[in-house]
């Protein structure tokens, strides 16, 4: 006997929670199933809707030659992708016709950032305006983003006060001085620099920044003094570290941090360093596993919980069974050995792209393994790359195709099932890691995939 319910959501991070939501708001009785847990904690926790647009051709004409001699190009033949854009909206127009952005409208964006918004609450900054902030990142580098945690407010590229970089000397991957150098070589707007301090050191050699965190949160003492006040001794020394342009020293008004400063108390975490310090302090996103990211992912998760949807994480989807009039009836889902069918009016297949196995691929093709569904690509697999690292890749824009209601494409353009619906990285068109727009397509494609299957399943 199947598990019903009137929407099926299978998958479990951003495009599927942003579907299962929006299903639920529209009145339908909903569960969700993932195989793995949600790759939010491997991810910054930035929201990006789009911060580039790549050239798609490249400025000089393919050379000749044999197959892939034949798509060898030097650095220099391919353009550099337009960006870092001011309003991501502005640029949608000329995204490629197959992008999700073209296929649904730039209003579903819209409206998956609005519900992201309200998901997220005041944990969240950039619901103001349409257009990007610039955030210093773990790499040095400054990226253009929709949304950001109020925890990194302070780091925002567009303010001008001097700001000090901290790195703790135990956490080799994370160097601050080269990190302060690497924002100057990007031409951020104010001064910067790094200093290394000993707070680490108190914790064993392979800490987890999770127990750093905690730590943090319950204000544990080291060597006798409260974590936090040996936090800011640490710190205070080099606050006078800026210099500026003319050789001067500046006191810096805010202070960096790597992203682990509490789990559950963060605010006031910041709030005491501040105090301390007499600066503001941020952090700045970090490697998984992500502590923004974990954060973000237990605030989504508890929004299923408050809208009433059940979920099930480790339980993937192994087959399908259709019914004759072009829809699906079930799917079976393997729980710890046995399949066991779950009914639904409608599903939103939401199990993400390659780098998430929503996609399997070998030298035969690309597949959709869950559902079957028809993935877009040449025949010929010289036509899958490039040889020039920096273009523009057409594997990563391989996906499932969607139609402007969000239901799954077939080979011909048609519907593949009736009550079938794609969202997230899953669906292609979109190179979401040159565009930093992969939060952006979940949101997109996940408000019209959830919403179109509850009208599915209610009507």
């Amino acid at each position: 006997m199947a598990i019903d319910s009137d929407v099926l959501v299978v998958g479990g991070g951003l495009a599927a929670i942003t579907s299962a939501v929006a299903a639920a708001r529209e009145g339908a009785d909903v569960r969700l199933v993932s195989h793995k847990s949600s790759t939010l904690r491997q991810a910054s926790g930035l929201v990006d809707a789009l911060g580039y647009v790549p050239a798609t051709e490249p400025a000089q004409p393919l050379r000749e030659g044999p197959p892939t001699a034949g798509r060898e190009l030097d650095r220099d033949d391919w353009p550099d992708p337009e960006g870092p854009l001011a309003d991501p909206f502005e640029a949608i127009d000329r995204l490629p016709e197959t992008h999700p952005y073209r296929v649904l409208g730039a209003d579903a964006l819209r409206e998956g950032l609005a519900l992201f918004d309200d998901l997220a609450g005041d944990a969240y900054r950039g619901g103001h305006t349409e257009t990007n902030a610039l955030l210093p990142t773990f790499g040095g580098s400054v990226k253009p983003t929709a949304r950001y945690p109020a925890a990194a407010e302070a780091g925002i590229a567009s303010d001008g006060r001097p700001a000090l970089i901290v790195g703790f000397r135990s956490l080799t991957e994370y160097d601050a001085r080269a990190f302060a150098g690497r924002l100057e070589a990007a031409g951020v707007p104010f001064d910067v620099a790094g200093a290394e301090v000993e707070f680490a050191e108190a914790f064993r050699a392979d800490t987890k920044v999770t127990r750093l965190a905690k730590a943090l949160d319950h204000d544990e003492e080291i060597d006798g003094v409260p974590a936090r006040e040996a936090l800011a001794k640490a710190v205070a020394p080099h606050l006078h570290d800026v210099v500026d342009e003319a050789g001067g020293v500046d006191r810096v008004g805010r202070v960096g941090f790597p992203a682990f400063l509490g789990d559950q108390e963060g605010d006031a975490v910041r709030a005491e360093l501040s105090d301390r310090l007499g600066a503001d302090v941020f952090e700045i996103p970090m490697g998984p596993p992500s502590l923004p990211g974990l954060r973000l992912e237990d605030r989504l998760y508890d929004a299923l919980d408050a809208e009433g949807v059940r979920f099930e994480t480790g339980f993937p989807v192994v087959g399908i069974e259709a019914e004759t009039d072009g829809s699906i009836e079930t799917v079976s889902v393997d729980r710890k050995g046995r399949e066991t069918p779950y009914g639904a009016d409608a599903f939103v297949l939401a199990t993400g792209g390659l780098v998430g196995k929503g996609l399997d691929s070998d030298r035969e093709g690309v597949r959709e393994p869950a559902f079957g569904l028809h993935v877009e690509q040449p025949e010929d697999r010289y036509e899958w790359f490039v040889d020039d690292a920096f273009g523009d890749q057409p594997y990563a824009r391989f996906g499932v195709r969607i139609g402007e209601d969000g239901r799954a494409l077939d080979a011909d353009g048609e519907a593949a099932y009736d009550n079938v619906f794609a969202a997230g990285g899953v669906v292609g068109g979109a190179d979401v890691a040159r565009e930093k727009s992969a939060s952006g397509v979940s949101l997109a494609t996940g408000i019209v995939a959830g919403r179109q299957a509850a009208t599915e399943a209610t009507q």
